[in-house]
């Protein structure tokens, strides 16, 4: 077995330092001698001084009746405030009701074929409220009494009278929509 040998542990010893004593007191002033005593208090003599004379005002007085105090008409009454401002136009769209107008007459023609169908039709509104324009954009059917029914429906169309848009300034504008006929 293998003993292992410390080594001894070695103290150092630390002496407290005391701090210096204070310097000595610096050379004080000698103590005051004997003064002979201050003079004794003498009162001023006193001086009459006459008050000088015043310029006091002259009153005089008079038998007068005062002039009557000024009379204020009253203040006028405010202005009436100024009437508000006429409300801006609402714009809005056209008014576009198709059930208004008048159902024309089915053509002969297309009820003897018996031609039957739905027009499908783009149209436009001018700022009067008629119809400006209008096309076909899905006829009722191919044949030749379809065209009839088709061309029918855009004279319907094209004979109403609709209520046109307004703008943010108020004035009328057109428009366009799709039906079916």
């Amino acid at each position: 077995m293998v003993e292992v040998v410390k080594a001894p542990i070695e103290t150092k010893i630390i002496e407290e330092v005391k701090p210096p004593p204070p310097p000595p007191p610096e050379n004080l002033p000698p103590p005051p001698k004997n003064l002979p005593p201050p003079p004794s208090f003498v009162p001023p003599p006193e001086v009459n001084v006459a008050p000088q004379p015043t310029n006091a005002p002259t009153i005089t007085t008079t038998n007068v009746a005062p002039p009557p105090a000024p009379v204020f008409a009253p203040a006028a009454p405010p202005a009436p405030p100024a009437p508000p401002a006429p409300p801006k136009p609402q714009a809005r769209p056209a008014q576009i009701d198709v059930g208004s107008c008048a159902k024309p007459e089915y053509p002969g023609a297309a009820a003897r074929a018996e031609a039957t169908g739905i027009t499908r039709i783009r149209f436009t509104v001018d700022a009067e409220g008629k119809v400006s324009k209008a096309e076909i954009t899905g006829p009722s059917g191919s044949s030749r009494e379809h065209r009839l029914l088709d061309r029918t429906a855009v004279d319907a169309l094209s004979a109403c009278k609709f209520k046109p848009g307004i703008d943010e300034a108020g004035k009328p504008v057109g428009a366009f929509a799709n039906v079916e006929y």
